[in-house]
């Protein structure tokens, strides 16, 4: 399993003539909704005995509050842990085991917070009878009951992943084992089971320490996005933060599964060797009764325009790291296909700007990147540049301001735009080439704008012109809209109080 903070990669485009952009990518999908909102989309493809599913249920960290970030992530990996017939031996008698450790480490904590006037010897009796009930828990636990399932029918590709914006379930199977995932995922989706919950956040404690805590990129750009965001969710990270972790409980994170982990909030995707009709009756077969819940509360925050550059300096022991985050709107708007254009000039190969003048040119940078993707709300664009020793990062952060003047002053000429839109060509055709592929792309673009979105992107990025991109670079790439985070190495009695900018 694995999280990320935008799950989405680069658009790309898909044209049958290098001269001639009529022609337009048109993906049949099928859809289907039940009567509780679980919406089905279907793609036929039958060159191989194989289907590729999704399950995306449209929440991630930017459906949060305070105090339980993380929790979709969280929920990400519990949906592993087995329901009433998967991962026990017996549910009755777990199920009293469950409802008594909830109750013990909410007593426990209660007493704990009484600091001083806590009583020790009764933390340490009700400390020891909730090891006890583990114990005991751990007797009737079926470990990875449904992950062994899934690979002793042939499963392939199994994993899930959580964004800002949804959580995604992946799985192929062969097309004759249809039956069995859809019993098990409409089981999983009503009658999940929260066992081992408490020792499963300890996990993704550990998780964070290692890809966040201890990690000089994770650092950075956790303390990047706080930064930028101020009002938006999306400023804090979607791992969540280590207090959320230590403190979130079952009973206080219940109702956001029950609400967002709901039929009427889910998708299921299905490419490869499908018979649309088949899907739609084995679906309302495993799926129909499980009861619609209220519409999830919309996002409604929005991120203040930004009034000035804020700069943010991250003492690691590590090298330095350069970070620059310029806002843009969300995906939807017409500026978001200039963009992803934008990215690939400056950042797509070796034959890309970024890589050209800052690492083969001027020597000052070992690495040098651009992203600019799309999002279901308003997000930033991206740069992060390493510089080559004994450069800084502040020499990285001028020749990007560089690069990005050229943008602003000197038109892309149409020889470099072809080229670029070519590219993306083909980058849009090996993604096409398998089920697995289709299957996730349909299940990304649905969960932040609809997937639909992938039939108008060919035609909308190929009317990007010169004068777009001169229009997107000065009125986004400017001092006001930029936040800077630098990684700086940690050194003795270096704090970085006089830092200028």
């Amino acid at each position: 399993m694995f999280t990320i903070r935008r799950l989405l990669l680069i658009p790309v485009i898909i044209c049958f003539c290098a001269t001639s952009y009529a022609q337009k990518l048109q993906l049949d999908v099928q859809e289907h909704v039940l009567e509780n909102g679980l919406k089905i989309l279907m793609l036929e493809k039958h060159d191989v005995p194989i289907v590729s599913l999704r399950v995306v249920y449209k929440v991630g960290s930017a459906n949060e509050r305070p105090g339980i970030t993380g929790a979709s992530h969280l929920f990400e990996h519990m949906m592993f842990k087995g329901t009433k017939i998967f991962g026990t031996k017996n549910y009755e008698e777990e199920k009293p085991l469950l409802v008594k450790e909830e109750e013990l480490i909410v007593t426990i904590e209660a007493e704990k917070t009484k600091g001083i006037n806590s009583n020790k010897e009764t933390v340490a009796l009700l400390e020891s009878e909730l090891q006890d009930v583990w114990k005991r828990q751990k007797e009737l636990l079926v470990k990875d009951e449904m992950w062994s399932i899934y690979l002793k029918n042939g499963a392939t590709g199994l994993n899930a992943s959580t964004s800002s914006d949804g959580t995604f379930y992946y799985c192929n199977l062969p097309s004759n084992r249809l039956e069995l995932w859809a019993f098990m995922e409409s089981d999983r989706m009503q009658n999940l089971v929260l066992r081992e919950f408490y020792s499963e956040r300890d996990v993704v404690m550990e998780e964070r320490r290692l890809r966040t805590d201890n990690s000089p990129f994770g650092l950075l750009f956790e303390q990047l996005n706080a930064a930028a965001f101020t009002a938006h969710p999306y400023g804090w990270p979607v791992i969540g933060w280590m207090s959320d972790l230590e403190n979130i409980k079952k009973s206080a994170v219940t109702q956001y599964f029950r609400q967002y982990y709901s039929p009427n909030n889910a998708v299921i995707v299905a490419v490869g060797d499908i018979n649309p009709d088949e899907i739609i009756a084995l679906v309302e077969k495993h799926f129909g009764d499980i009861p619609r819940q209220p519409p999830s509360p919309k996002v409604t925050t929005e991120e203040p325009t930004q009034m000035g550059e804020r700069r943010v300096y991250v003492e690691f022991d590590a090298n330095p790291v350069l970070s620059i985050a310029y806002h843009k709107p969300a995906i939807g708007h017409p500026d978001q296909y200039v963009f992803d254009v934008i990215e690939a000039i400056l950042s797509s190969g070796r034959t890309s700007r970024l890589y050209k003048s800052l690492i083969e040119d001027k020597q000052i940078a070992v690495m040098a990147h651009a992203y600019g993707g799309p999002s279901k709300y308003a997000d930033t664009f991206l740069f992060l540049g390493t510089p080559r020793s004994p450069h800084t990062a502040e020499e990285v952060e001028e020749a990007i301001y560089e690069e990005l003047n050229k943008l602003k002053t000197t038109p892309v000429t149409q020889h470099e735009l072809l080229k670029i839109k070519n590219q993306l060509e083909a980058d849009f055709v090996r993604s096409l080439e398998s089920a697995s592929g289709l299957a996730s792309k349909i299940a990304s673009y649905e969960a932040i704008y609809g997937w639909g979105y992938i039939n108008t992107l060919v035609e909308n990025t190929l009317s990007v012109t010169p004068e777009d991109i001169l229009r997107v670079a000065n009125k986004y790439f400017i001092k006001t809209n930029r936040t800077v985070a630098i990684l700086v190495k940690k050194e003795k009695g270096n704090t970085n109080e006089n830092k200028e900018s």
